[in-house]
């Protein structure tokens, strides 16, 4: 998964260095900021490819959980350096608005967008295509990322019709929609981030873990199933019921089966504590 990280992380750099440096010469402030948009792609992929680094350690005596959460750590660090940029490219339209600055709008910047454009969806199908053979929530959302860098990429494009057609105020005014974005991306990585470091509920398995449990020879209920983390990394915990009256072999053994059988058919689950409980003791 680095290796496409690392590949994505090149074109992403191109994509950023050719809006940013046309988006200077022209004087567009709609491109600058999709230049700065695009740039945190590349940021992304970095934290990728270091935080898969550290998550791929083995639990050790400081980690007993393993090292999952410096992916989320990472993640929670991007979705600030986002808001922050927002805020600057927010300020940067104000200023344009207060200063108007005709954007000089050629036919090199326009191909310039279009071939961006065309490398971000052809890094977003990729990326997605890759991370639904592997099965990584990580390459998922960045995909969707990279995504969006195309919708905001396109509007930019959009406004370039719009100041050629006589109205120059539309470069700050789309600047202000591309700072609206990024900020909305920023927010929504910040508390997607946030609810697994608070260990909120983000995936729903009651179903399932009835339908797996109570196929288990010798289990006669459960109750108390939770689970936390990444919806790819899970842990969880759950009571399950048993005669009160078979030896504690034959109850371990059930709840062994138990757990095996949660971990290979929950997805995302990478262990599981079962507590085995007589049948009807709920406290």
């Amino acid at each position: 998964m680095r290796r496409v990280l690392a590949y994505i992380l090149v074109l992403n750099i191109i994509v950023a260095v050719l809006k940013a440096v046309f988006g200077l010469l022209a004087g567009s402030m709609s491109m600058v900021a999709d230049a700065l948009h695009s740039s945190f792609d590349s940021v992304s992929n970095i934290v990728g490819i270091v935080s898969t680094k550290l998550a791929e350690k083995s639990p050790d005596w400081e980690h007993p959980y393993g090292h999952g959460k410096f992916e989320t750590l990472g993640t929670l660090v991007i979705g600030a350096l986002i808001l922050v940029t927002a805020c600057w490219v927010i300020v940067e339209g104000a200023g344009r608005l207060l200063n108007p600055v005709i954007p000089e709008i050629t036919t090199i910047t326009v191909f310039v967008m279009c071939v961006t454009i065309v490398i971000n969806i052809g890094v977003a199908l990729y990326e997605k295509k890759i991370g639904e053979e592997l099965g990584s929530a990580l390459l998922i959302a960045d995909s969707k990322h990279t995504q969006s860098d195309v919708f905001v990429s396109v509007s930019v494009l959009a406004g370039f019709f719009v100041v050629n057609a006589g109205f120059p105020q539309a470069d700050p005014v789309i600047a202000f929609v591309i700072g609206a974005l990024i900020g909305r991306m920023g927010i929504g990585i910040i508390k997607q981030s946030g609810a697994v470091l608070a260990d909120a509920r983000l995936v729903d398995y009651e179903e399932e873990v009835g339908q797996i449990v109570m196929q288990i020879p010798g289990v006669l209920g459960y109750h108390d199933f939770r689970c936390r983390g990444r919806p790819d990394e899970l842990f969880g915990d759950i009571h399950i019921e048993v005669d009160p009256h078979i030896t504690i072999l034959a109850a371990h053994e059930i709840g062994e089966n138990a757990r095996k059988s949660l971990i290979a058919n929950l997805d995302g689950m990478k262990d599981i504590i079962v507590h085995v409980d007589p049948e009807g003791a709920r406290d």
